[in-house]
């Protein structure tokens, strides 16, 4: 994968991540509503909680990319990949269960395939050692 290509993808999840979580610590409804998602009145709290734990994850993606523009050592950016892609397949396998025992809307599948998305580039990608060619 070339090197401008991880960067933008860097980018993409590190600010979307982000923005999602800013927007479900401050605004959880709005945020959910968004992404046409729904979730149990009482439990907007939680949500709000959750945006922590998404905007964190946002901020590593960011830090990927800033690692990129400095030409950082692999093993920096390889973590991150390796970090990253861990709370996402937890995320996404909490998700899909949820899902499927009807604790979550069916709508919250679109979530678990996106951070599979991501888990699954990542982890071919350190298989592959696309960091290391890019650099």
């Amino acid at each position: 994968m070339t090197r401008s290509l991880i960067i933008s993808y860097q980018w993409l999840t590190g600010i979307s991540d982000s923005v999602t979580g800013i927007l479900l610590c401050v605004a959880p409804v709005f945020a959910l509503q968004s992404m046409r998602l729904s979730a149990p009145a009482d439990a907007t709290a939680y949500i709000a909680y959750i945006g922590a734990f998404v905007f964190s994850v946002g901020l590593a993606g960011i830090c990927g990319a800033v690692l990129m523009h400095r030409h950082a050592p692999v093993p920096a950016l390889e973590m991150v990949w390796m970090l990253t892609a861990l709370t996402r397949a937890s995320v996404a396998i909490f998700v899909t269960k949820a899902v499927l025992m009807g604790q979550l809307d069916p709508t919250w599948i679109y979530v678990a395939a996106f951070d599979g998305l991501c888990v699954l580039i990542q982890t071919v990608g350190l298989r592959m050692r696309w960091l290391k060619d890019a650099l």
